[in-house]
């Protein structure tokens, strides 16, 4: 459910939509969303100082009852 809420919200900020992928992990730490988008609409999700990642991650936290959201915003340009 998070998953598709945070794939709304970044859809709605970027140019290339086609382009936005969310997955879901479950790690020994718990459970992240991955964020993928085109290298151009990277600047717009990450924000200025990270402010519209922030917002996402509050929203996203009062969405799932109030427990910490990690999101991890991929950045597709760099091979790892």
């Amino acid at each position: 459910m998070l998953d598709e809420a945070l794939e709304h919200r970044v859809t709605g900020i970027v140019d290339h939509k086609d382009d936005v992928v969310v997955r879901s992990k479950n790690l020994r730490r718990g459970e992240i969303l991955e964020v993928r988008v085109h290298p151009d609409d990277l600047g717009r999700v990450i924000g200025r100082s990270g402010r519209t990642a922030s917002a996402l991650r509050t929203v996203l936290g009062a969405l799932g009852g109030g427990d910490n959201v990690r999101i991890d915003i991929v950045d597709t340009d760099r091979e790892r």
